[in-house]
């Protein structure tokens, strides 16, 4: 199977839908990117999270973004958080497949952000990226994060609790970066990928 552009692939609950790009130079790194929550129209077309496949992209990384069950092609319906973590495990094992030693860049926007820090330390991720985690109304707690790890927040959110984000990235050591931003970062999303690229290529 080719790697490259959209694909179908086998996930536990049925087909998958994936995305990938593969750079023209040599890739730095494997970046898996998870869309917000499926119930509330998160797909992997948000704009959040083509942003940060942009910004992955454009610094030679291969990006993989999905769809989790029940959302676009994907098959199957919404698993409460706990069959999305399957989902993300099945697109890993298949992108591993094609590239089995390049650092991992897991990310994540609002519910896709619990799903990767989730997973985080065992699919063993060299990098975390976070945007506007939903601290209060999704458990973190068990997350094991020991490699860097980014957290983007918007200070105008109004879907997540901005001040809890701040609490939260502060207990967990993790480099936080504040945008006068909403949950969506409308109108700015530039300086949003500014910070992401700011951040990996330090």
């Amino acid at each position: 199977m080719n790697f490259k552009d959209t694909k179908i692939i086998s996930g536990p609950s049925g087909n998958l839908e994936v995305r990938c790009s593969v750079p023209d130079a040599p890739a730095r790194g494997l970046s898996i990117i998870c869309h917000p929550h499926p119930v509330h129209g998160g797909t992997m077309q948000n704009k959040v999270v083509t942003t940060l496949e942009r910004s992955m992209r454009e610094l030679d990384a291969i990006t993989v973004c999905f769809n989790f069950r029940g959302v676009g092609a994907s098959e199957g319906g919404f698993a409460d958080g706990v069959g999305e973590l399957d989902d993300l495990r099945a697109v890993y094992t298949f992108a591993r497949g094609f590239f089995p030693d390049l650092p991992l860049w897991l990310a994540g926007f609002s519910f896709g952000s619990f799903i990767s820090t989730s997973l985080c330390s065992e699919l063993k991720a060299q990098r975390l990226i976070s945007i506007a985690p939903p601290v209060v109304s999704w458990d973190f707690s068990h997350a094991q994060v020991a490699c860097p790890w980014l957290i983007v927040q918007g200070d105008a959110d109004e879907v997540v609790s901005a001040q809890a984000v701040y609490a939260f990235a502060e207990a967990r050591h993790a480099q936080l970066e504040v945008l006068p931003a909403t949950h969506f970062f409308h109108g700015k999303l530039l300086e949003l990928r500014a910070s992401v690229q700011a951040w990996i290529s330090a």
